[in-house]
């Protein structure tokens, strides 16, 4: 099962004792933190839970999997997503 950002706004609001429209909002912002923060560079820390950061990374000589040719990817800057103790438990079914 995937959950949808509405599934989310429903289970926080339930989580949070709020309304399904208050947790929809504060979704909202903390989406627009965390893409403020990747847009400057910043780090993002949810202890436990996930870490965010944007990392550079060097040009570098590819290949075509269709055609074996190699080609130049572009120096380029990337979010890296990890998750969090709690998280990696809770995959685990501890």
């Amino acid at each position: 099962m995937t959950l949808q950002r509405s599934d989310i706004a429903q289970r926080a609001a339930a989580h949070a004792g709020v309304d399904k429209a208050t947790a929809e909002a504060v979704l909202k912002g903390v989406e627009s933190a965390l893409v403020e923060a990747a847009a400057a560079g910043e780090s993002v820390r949810l202890t436990g839970t996930l870490s965010l950061e944007v990392v550079e990374r060097p040009a570098r000589t590819g290949r075509n999997p269709r055609t074996g040719e190699a080609l130049e990817i572009a120096a380029g800057r990337v979010v890296r997503l990890s998750a969090g103790a709690t998280l990696k438990k809770a995959a685990k079914g501890e």
